[in-house]
């Protein structure tokens, strides 16, 4: 979590609503965004090579909108036993 002020009111506006979990300090392997970031990057590695950043946008978004389509595929991202404490 970040640790600005804003972050600590709006968590606090909501702690009966969500549950933190605090990881240790480099630790992407208990991190399921990082389950996201690499699907993202292999995704990305299979299209032709873009140039630009709004072509790089473009194709980020095609692949969320695609994710939003399939939770099934979002879920996975939370089957290790590592992360199973987020799901």
């Amino acid at each position: 979590m970040h640790h600005s002020k804003i972050v600590k009111a709006w968590v606090a506006e909501r702690k009966n609503q969500i549950e933190l979990f605090y990881l240790p300090s480099y630790s992407p392997q208990l991190n399921p965004e990082e389950r996201l970031n690499a699907d993202l990057k292999q995704e990305m590695g299979k299209r032709v090579p873009v140039r630009t950043k709004a072509k790089l946008r473009d194709a980020t978004s095609a692949h969320m909108m695609m994710l939003e389509q399939n939770p099934e595929r979002v879920m996975s991202y939370f089957q290790d036993r590592r992360v199973k404490y987020a799901a």
